[in-house]
């Protein structure tokens, strides 16, 4: 199974609508199951005081991990660029989900895609870099390249879904790509 992850929180923003185009993708272009996780539906209660004790683990927290992390074997997320790197909301999810089914949520030869959105020109690169690390530490193998896309608020519709053409062909390559990773 494939997830593909909208990396923020942040409601209707351009990375969500971008998130749902590559699901698409994925839909269109494979057989395998494909599940689509926005981090605007995490629990409101994630973050406490006592969220690394798997005990105090919301129920709501457990069931994304069990539906969404722990089920996938490759995991594609798309991250926009927040102070020169990823949202920290990624890493809270990421280590709220730590605590509990650590090896199944995270070992066993799990894979991961990358694709950056960002206004300017880098596309998110450096805030990719930085969770490819994160990724590399908990034993999640990341295909390169990456998939950054650059100067986002130019290559979008009205509707904020990406219509340029370049764009579009480079992410349906990506898509395919990690189907073949």
């Amino acid at each position: 199974m494939i997830t593909v992850f909208s990396g923020t929180n942040r409601k209707n923003s351009a990375t969500s609508k971008v998130a749902k185009q590559v699901f698409d993708l994925f839909k269109n272009n494979t057989e395998e199951e494909v599940k689509f996780f926005s981090l605007e539906d995490l629990p409101d209660n994630i973050l406490h005081v006592d969220m690394y004790g798997s005990e105090k683990q919301s129920p709501e927290l457990a069931k994304i991990q069990d539906e969404y992390l722990i089920k996938a074997n490759k995991l594609y997320f798309v991250i926009p660029e927040y102070n020169g790197s990823f949202p920290g909301v990624l890493k809270l999810f990421l280590d709220a989900c730590s605590v509990r089914a650590y090896k199944d949520s995270f070992h066993g030869g799990k894979k991961a895609a990358l694709m950056g959105v960002s206004s300017g020109r880098a596309g998110n690169l450096r805030g990719l870099e930085h969770f490819t690390g994160v990724l590399n530490y908990l034993h999640i193998t990341v295909m390169p390249p990456h998939q950054p896309i650059s100067t986002i608020e130019k290559i979008v519709n009205s509707d904020g879904f990406v219509q340029d053409a370049d764009n579009l062909k480079a992410m349906e390559q990506h898509v395919r790509k990690f189907i073949q990773f």
